[in-house]
């Protein structure tokens, strides 16, 4: 008997026996199987087999099918799927269910068929020209076909004036027959004829440099760190780069962190490259996603450009991976499977052994680590494409100064002069909404979340307290509900709040929102860009989706009414992504050639993370934060997870995980474990929420406590009455 060890879509940490009928052949590793599962039937993926099972044969269950003959994923990219899940301690059936198109994992082929056409039986091409002048359009369909001897499809047929009726006619007569359409050349991802559709730009010196630095290298495994300062060109680099090895026949992949930036990453690519392209993101279709994710595999496409979760997408001849803004936090996955998509792409460029470029004006502190440790080798660009300067930034210090909306005079001045001069001003406000706060004002009773810890935040259109946590909606109150009181008040200011006062306070300018609310429409976002590139004077108010690789040429001034919101926070992790924000946005100013200025609102001007990052720059500031977390043993320097468990009841999550602090702590094995405590937001949609965090200066010894620790905690009573998680190298401890 022969016994196939399969791993199926399911939570549970384990593989699942069963026998392979008599007559089948033994598939591979990779190779998908459909096999029932309780009352229902499930596809899994093979992972190997043998003769020997812990089940005993008589309650072995037979496959009911195998459906490839090939497996699902190339050996390099199976080999990160198996790596992936063991390092993250993820559940590997699940894990490799995840890294497959939703349509494949319910059975979909993993090729798509052949098209269908029209063809001439050797019948048919020996009739004589006038045999069926008697049936017109018989003579008509057989006359078209004879001037295609390669066939017509059905569509093409059809709008020729071909009927199904005549086709069938002549099927029955045997002059003709619908047959599989010639499948497409191996080796077709650029097209045929020259590679480039315009000339490349001119490489200034740094990018020259950076350009020659990659070709020369040779095409096994490397990681480079292009860093560049915002607006210095590192797109053409990547360019540049991409051409020698789609003119070597090979393939691209590019990670991008947003599916906002998608679109227009495709386009300056489309514009540089006659290659044909690949997109993959959240917001397409299953059926979209299954056709890009073929066409990859069977490499019909040169370049294939996505978000997080397309970093396993299989290619056929891979020869270079791009990550662009590698410090987005965007590339971590915050639930379920909870991979790093940088860090995933280096080790599949490793088992792939080719290139990789990670891209970013401010890199990581890991990957700055990485670089100091020689492991990473940094390419810089220091200097502006073209004739653009860097922008000059200024304090605005706030403290007893008056504020309307969040902004002070000088500020609102120095925008009214930028509009006045028919230049552009960028807002950025990291809260959506009108208002984080409803409040009384005589009694100061706040609007709370009935689910959360957490304040609803007042949205206007339509107008509702919005939890943006678990997502609970309701209406505002029309009276306070502690002292009846009508005078309820917005306290505090969102990109609506801000959206409404400059429409009173710059009549006949227009004001672009861009938000996740503003955006939700499809197509929604290209649309507003578009407007915005239309130039002329405009005000810009949005989130972080403003701050992200956007060239805007008009934007010559850039206001921050809050930079003081990540120098207290509780995550260590806080001062990193302020400065990483603030050098983001900044850098959406002076971008053309007219000089940029940021205006940063402060309460803590002399806060020396801010002086270190306006006098000397971004990188000074990564290397006083690295040796910060040199000092307290903190990532980069040592290695965390965090255990997660929530349930209705506050004392369950609390129970499980005091189990496992205390395993931990009597094992001896040289981890640290800081909790049980409750989670910064201790209770969400209505579950309580607590958090264990290891800490090892060791990764080694981090992850062989892991594989004891997980599966030991799986087998607990208690675990089936919590939800629980373990996330490897947190990026969130929220």
């Amino acid at each position: 008997m022969t016994i196939l060890h399969l791993a199926l879509p399911s939570p549970l940490r384990q593989l699942f026996d069963y026998r392979l009928p008599p007559g089948l052949p033994v598939p591979a590793a990779g190779v998908r199987v459909r096999v029932p599962f309780g009352r229902q039937q499930l596809i899994g993926l093979v992972t190997g087999h043998g003769e020997h099972s812990d089940v005993p044969a008589g309650k072995l269950k037979p496959v009911i099918e195998v459906l490839d003959a090939e497996p699902a994923l190339p050996p390099a990219l199976w080999r990160l799927a198996l790596w992936t899940a063991r390092y993250y301690q993820h559940p590997l059936g699940d894990a490799l269910s995840q890294m497959l198109p939703v349509l494949v994992r319910q059975g979909e082929p993993l090729l798509s068929r052949p098209p269908q056409v029209w063809r001439l039986t050797p019948r048919g091409l020996a009739l004589a020209p006038d045999a069926l002048q008697r049936a017109r359009r018989q003579q008509q369909a057989w006359q078209l076909l004879s001037e295609h001897p390669q066939g017509l499809g059905e569509t093409a047929l059809k709008a020729l004036g071909v009927s199904r009726d005549s086709l069938q006619a002549l099927a029955a007569k045997e002059l003709v027959l619908l047959a599989d359409a010639h499948a497409q050349e191996p080796g077709a991802a650029v097209a045929p004829g020259p590679l480039l559709a315009e000339t490349p730009l001119t490489a200034s010196g740094e990018q020259a440099a950076a350009i020659a630095a990659l070709a020369e290298a040779g095409d096994g495994f490397r990681v480079w760190l292009l860093q560049g300062i915002t607006g210095s060109g590192k797109t053409e680099v990547y360019l540049q780069a991409m051409e020698r090895v789609l003119a070597a026949g090979l393939q691209v992949l590019v990670l991008v962190p947003e599916i906002g930036l998608t679109p227009q990453t495709v386009a300056r690519f489309q514009a540089r490259f006659r290659c044909p392209l690949a997109v993959l993101h959240s917001g397409l279709s299953d059926r979209e996603r299954l056709q890009a994710w073929r066409a990859a595999r069977a490499g019909e496409v040169g370049i294939v450009i996505g978000t997080r979760s397309a970093v396993f997408t299989p290619l056929a001849r891979p020869g270079l991976i791009i990550v662009d803004e590698e410090h987005d936090l965007s590339f971590k996955q915050q639930e379920g499977f909870r991979y790093h998509g940088r860090d995933v792409a280096v080790r599949r460029a490793q088992l792939e052994d080719i290139p990789i470029v990670l891209g970013t004006a401010t890199p990581a502190l890991e990957t700055l680590a990485n670089v100091q440790a020689g492991r990473y080798r940094r390419l810089a660009l220091t200097q502006r494409a073209g004739s653009a300067k860097p922008p000059t930034v200024q304090c605005v210090d706030i403290r007893g100064q008056t504020l309307v909306d969040g902004l002070s005079a000088p500020v609102r001045a120095r925008m009214a002069e930028t509009l006045a001069r028919g230049e552009q001003v960028l807002v950025f406000v990291n809260r959506r909404g009108y208002a984080p706060v409803l409040l009384c004002h005589d009694c100061g009773w706040q609007a709370d979340c009935p689910r959360c810890d957490a304040r609803p935040t007042l949205h206007r259109d339509p107008v509702r307290l919005h939890c943006h946590h678990c997502g609970a909606e309701r209406p505002p109150p029309r009276s306070c509900p502690q002292c009846a009181s009508t005078d309820l008040r917005p306290v505090g200011v969102g990109t609506e709040r801000l959206e409404d006062a400059f429409v009173d306070l710059f009549p006949g300018v227009p004001v672009y929102r861009v938000d996740r609310d503003s955006t939700r429409r499809k197509g929604s976002l290209q649309a507003l860009i578009g407007q915005i590139h239309a130039g002329g004077a405009a005000l810009l108010v949005g989130t972080q989706m403003l701050a992200k690789g956007h060239h805007f040429p008009d934007v010559t001034l850039v206001v921050i009414p809050d930079s003081d919101s990540g120098l207290f926070s509780a995550d260590f992790r806080a001062p990193e992504r302020l400065a990483q924000l603030l050098v983001q946005v900044a850098g959406r100013a002076g971008r053309a050639e007219r000089a940029g200025q940021v205006l940063l609102q402060t309460h803590q001007p002399d806060h020396p993370l801010l002086e270190t990052l306006l006098n000397r720059g971004y990188l000074a500031c990564a290397r006083d934060l690295l040796q910060e977390r040199r000092l307290l043993g903190l990532p980069p320097a040592g290695h965390l997870a965090l255990l997660r468990a929530e349930a209705t009841r506050p004392e369950l999550p609390l129970a499980f995980l005091q189990q496992a602090a205390m395993t931990i702590v009597q094992g001896g094995y040289g981890v640290q474990a800081w909790g049980p405590v409750p989670a910064p937001l201790a209770r969400k949609a209505g579950k309580s929420r607590v958090h264990l965090l290891l800490k090892s200066e060791d990764r080694r010894v981090l992850h062989a406590l892991l594989d004891v620790l997980v599966p030991w905690l799986e087998q607990l009573p208690e675990a089936r009455q919590v939800r629980w998680s373990v996330d490897v190298d947190p990026q969130e401890l929220g």
